[in-house]
């Protein structure tokens, strides 16, 4: 199976233990020499109507994603387990 980065972005990113939407994929990391993909970053939802900007991403390791389907993906893993904090500006963005 061949997939595409920009066919990634089209794809919604849905927790399976709960249910809950963690949102849409923003970008992946890749490992260098080997060219494997490591995890895929989605962005967290925004704080205080998008005024206060966004603190934290979700970063899920490749191996949690169980299902990649024609508009989204299944992970399998907690999404407090996955959160990592953004490298911040200043205090609210």
């Amino acid at each position: 199976m061949t997939l595409k980065f920009s066919d990634l972005q089209c794809k919604e990113v849905i927790c399976v233990s709960n249910g809950q939407r963690l949102g849409f994929i923003s970008d992946v990391q890749i490992e260098i020499p080997g060219g494997n993909i490591c995890a895929v970053v989605v962005p967290a939802p925004c704080k205080g109507l998008g005024l206060m900007g966004r603190r934290e991403d979700y970063h899920i390791p490749w191996s949690c994603i169980q299902k990649i389907g024609p508009d989204i993906v299944l992970v399998d893993t907690k999404p407090g387990d996955c959160r990592v904090p953004r490298p911040g500006k200043g205090l609210l963005f």
